[in-house]
């Protein structure tokens, strides 16, 4: 049993900033990376950004600079600090655990195998 569960969503003024967490649990998920993805309204989902449990970071191309993906493996807990937020950066966004312990560079492009429900993340002034 997997259970992945997103918070740290919120309404924010541009220029302000959230720190997402991404709450890991169960015996499957000891070695997999972990990933973050979103959606905004009438787009196609994106990847955010992954983390391996060797530390291995990833960005997408559109946050790398502005936000800091990092883990606490003894909660099992990925975090997903967001800084400087502009209104392009409203979306839903989830989490996943990769097929496996390491992201790769084509990460965004992988399967995973489970998700969470996702955390509404609102800039608007």
């Amino acid at each position: 049993q997997v259970q992945l569960v997103e918070s740290g969503g919120d309404l924010v003024q541009p220029g302000g900033s959230l720190r997402l967490s991404c709450a890991a649990s169960g015996l499957a998920v000891e070695s997999n990376a972990i990933a973050w993805f979103r959606q905004a309204p009438g787009k196609e989902p994106e990847g955010v950004s992954c983390v391996s449990r060797g530390a291995s970071t990833y960005y997408g191309d559109s946050v790398k600079g502005r936000f800091t993906i990092s883990s606490a493996d003894d909660t099992n807990t990925v975090y997903l600090q967001m800084n400087n937020l502009k209104a392009e950066h409203t979306a839903v966004y989830y989490c996943a655990t990769a097929l496996s312990d390491f992201c790769g560079t084509n990460w965004y492009r992988r399967s995973y195998g489970f998700w969470g429900q996702g955390t509404r993340v609102t800039v608007s002034s």
